[in-house]
């Protein structure tokens, strides 16, 4: 059972079926996807190839790729190590399909289902032995790159073995993060989550709330996802919510359960009408675009709401609610989510009336559907995207607050009454566990308490053998004087002690760039010895991270924006999260990269070229890449950019991350590293710089660029052509290093930056002024 799976089959090529071979894709891993007819298998792989967001890391993954059809291509499935069902929703369609797959597959084969809630054993009956020991369920989460949740339901008869090699399968090479369910009913995630849907469901009926007033409750400010409740079913589907349901009421084991989980009658007027959600146009909130005019092709569209009471549409209101207002400034989610529920308002009634029954019910019914109520936690937030599961939410606020508050329960749940026999108020004091060996190795440390130097920006931690970690922590990592501080004291504590840096961290983000606000502050003062420091500061920190005495291994995930992305270019190695969007966005706040990025951008683009080569195609890729501010969709992306190099690696599952740049790192030191030399970059003087800048002004001749963006390209260009210099000849990385810095200078005196700042600050988005 210790062989590599090298190649799958998916059977079915609907939404589900063609993100699955996706993703497998993304993985490396060849792909057969099947459907009725090769041109079915066609059209929906085409599909998938359409949709938003990508389920592709790059567009040519796709070529891993092939299609067949059932009536012809079945006998392929021999040569494939793991077979995925993923066609329609029917038991009797399922279990035929398995019947002519059992007929043909090679001993041994995996084959799984990717059905979100018909009973595992059921879809195997009367299968042979060897397809029984080899058949389990993978039940992926849509979309299956973005969402992290695979809930894995073995049967009576799957071989542990293959449980075993499907869940580290499924762990390390497709980045998942893996629960192993119980063969019930919609399993966990959904069974939960619907549960909790038909709550908020209820509430609406009642008239009390609007539809705004309930998604602004239930997004953020619970720690979950900006599309809450409603937005969250139009994108999934009316109609998926009410399949998800039907199966529940026909599944679960008694009436009194079944009764828990009937759809309320507005759900079945939507979908007789049609109204179903994003994939219709409208569902709870309804896309109404502009009327066809000239001005309405860039014109962005109306949302409208759903009046439930008349089922008409209306402009969308505003959700007036001061205690969502007062509790915007408390950052630690469980601490809101307390204020929240508790709260004698009407934020709090809700809460009470909705999240509060959600939370007994997973309570009562945890454990008859997992095997642990740490794996409860993971599905909701692997699978929603919540940053709290149910009973963490329950520690948040306190087992006895809860049930007091909620007043009205019929009999204490055995789980909840051995919390308070044990005279506890809560399930766990640390929160969930990491999952398992590997995982989270930043947060192992800290919890054995190997912090080695801290500031208020950033840590210095000892994970073992010999790796020191530089972790961010401020707000959106975002880079500031104690961040800076922390790279020089990280690359010198490394040399001093150790035998290789690791940059990263377990956020979300690794780094969202430079602090803005205080780059603001110091330029409307005009402070300019100041802003001189800083940039002086950082660019000394990025060289000594590609200078330092031991290997440094960055690790960029998520966002990896400005300086972040900056920190990542000067590292010896990276190994990145493959879900990484990395890319220098200066520009868009009026700004050019000021921290080594233009310098390195350049390096990287005539690395290698011939004495005496043209310049100008590679230094008007760096350019490119630079203003227009390009933002890798993926790692692989990335490399595409040149954000990463060949040489660097990358990680699908983003809990592994640390563990894998602290193993490259040690590699490098096995390696016998040795820091590089200073390089001598060519430059293309001024023939290069006569030439970007005509584009320059062309691009603003024919309106596609701004005056400030003008102005912002003309640095630019200059930087990258070695400034003032009249012929192509080499130059230091410190010559590039001090025109990057006056460019900076220069940029942080114009008024128009400084908007630009101002507007990014207050709305998150950029102002093209």
């Amino acid at each position: 059972m210790s062989a590599s799976i090298r190649s799958v089959a998916v059977l079915g090529a609907g939404t589900m079926g063609a993100q699955i071979a996706a993703h497998f894709a993304n993985a490396g891993v060849p792909a057969l996807l099947l459907d009725l007819t090769d041109e079915v298998a066609r059209e929906g792989l085409e599909r998938a190839r359409g949709l938003k967001p990508d389920p592709f890391f790059t567009s040519d993954i796709a070529r891993l790729i092939e299609t067949g059809g059932f009536d012809r291509d079945l006998a392929r499935l021999r040569d494939v190590g793991w077979i995925v069902e993923a066609v329609v929703e029917r038991i009797d369609v399922k279990q035929s399909l398995l019947e002519r797959v059992d007929a043909v597959r090679r001993p041994g084969t995996i084959v799984t289902s990717n059905t979100s809630g018909i009973p595992i054993a059921a879809l195997s009956a009367g299968r042979s032995d060897d397809f029984r020991r080899h058949w389990l369920g993978t039940h992926f989460f849509n979309p299956p790159r973005y969402l992290r949740l695979l809930e894995v339901i073995p049967t009576a008869d799957t071989d542990p073995a293959v449980l075993n090699r499907v869940s580290r399968f499924a762990d390390v090479h497709l980045g998942k993060g893996v629960v192993i369910a119980k063969d019930t009913p919609n399993f966990i995630a959904n069974h939960i989550g619907l549960f909790g849907m038909i709550q908020v469901l209820r509430a609406l009926e009642t008239g009390e709330y609007t539809i705004e007033e309930i998604d602004a409750m239930t997004g953020p400010a619970l720690g979950r996802p900006k599309s809450a409740t409603f937005r969250t079913a139009d994108i999934a589907g009316i109609d998926v919510l009410g399949h998800v349901a039907r199966n529940l009421t026909e599944h679960l084991p008694d009436h009194e359960a079944r009764a828990l989980f009937r759809l309320p009658p507005l759900v079945d007027a939507l979908i007789e009408r049609g109204w179903i959600g994003e994939k219709a146009g409208q569902g709870f909130y309804k896309r109404e675009r502009p009327r066809a005019t000239a001005a309405a092709e860039t014109a962005p569209s109306d949302i409208l709401t759903l009046d439930p009471a008349t089922l008409t549409y209306r402009a969308k209101l505003p959700a007036r609610l001061p205690p969502l207002d007062a509790a915007r400034p408390i950052e630690d989610v469980g601490a809101r989510i307390r204020s929240l529920f508790l709260g004698h308002d009407k934020v709090g009634t809700f809460l009470r009336r909705t999240l509060g029954a959600t939370l007994i019910y997973t309570a009562r019914i945890a454990l008859s559907i997992a095997h642990s109520i740490d794996d409860v936690d993971r599905a909701m937030k692997w699978g929603f995207g919540w940053e709290l599961g149910p009973f963490e939410t329950w520690d948040a606020i306190g087992v006895r607050e809860v049930l007091e508050a909620v007043g009205d329960h019929a009999q204490v749940p055995s789980l909840l009454d051995q919390v308070l026999r044990a005279g506890s108020n809560r399930f766990r004091e640390d929160g969930v566990p990491t999952a398992g060996p590997g995982l989270q190795i930043l947060k192992a440390a800290k919890d054995r308490q190997r912090i080695v130097r801290r500031n208020p920006g950033a840590s210095l931690v000892d994970i073992g053998d010999g790796v020191l970690a530089l972790e961010f922590h401020s707000k959106m990592n975002a880079i500031g004087a104690d961040t800076i501080q922390m790279l020089h004291a990280g690359v010198k504590e490394a040399a001093a002690n150790f035998q290789a840096l690791v940059v990263g961290n377990d956020a979300p983000n690794f780094s969202a760039g430079a602090n803005l606000m205080l780059l603001l502050l110091e330029a409307q003062e005009g402070n300019w010895d100041e802003i001189d420091a800083m940039v002086r500061a950082f660019q000394g920190a990025t060289q000594a991270l590609r200078y330092g005495d031991v290997p440094v291994v960055s690790c960029p995930a998520g966002l990896t924006l400005g300086g972040g992305c900056e920190i990542v270019l000067h590292a010896d190695r990276v190994q990145a999260a493959a879900e990484t969007y990395i890319g220098l966005v200066e520009v868009g706040v009026g700004l050019i990269p000021a921290g080594g990025g233009t310098k390195e951008m350049l390096a990287r683009m005539v690395d290698g070229l011939p004495a005496q080569a043209n310049l100008l195609p590679f230094v008007q890729r760096a350019f490119e890449t630079i203003g227009f501010a390009k933002v890798s969709t993926s790692a692989e992306d990335g490399r595409r950019l040149g954000y990463l190099r060949p040489l660097d690696q990358s990680t699908m599952n983003r809990e592994r991350v640390m563990a894998d740049a602290k193993a490259l790192a040690l590699e490098r030191v096995r390696e016998r590293y040795h820091k590089p030399a200073p390089r001598a970059i060519p430059v293309g003087g001024g023939g290069v710089l006569a030439a970007l800048k005509l584009g320059v002004h062309l691009a603003w001749r024919a309106g596609r660029i701004s005056d400030h963006d003008a102005t912002i390209g003309r640095v630019l260009a200059s930087i990258l052509s070695g400034g003032s210099l009249p012929h192509q000849t080499i130059v230091s990385e410190t010559y590039l290093l001090d025109l990057e810095r006056e460019a900076f200078l220069k940029l942080c005196g114009e008024p128009k930056t400084l908007d630009r700042i101002q507007y990014t600050l207050k709305t998150g988005k950029t102002l093209r002024n």
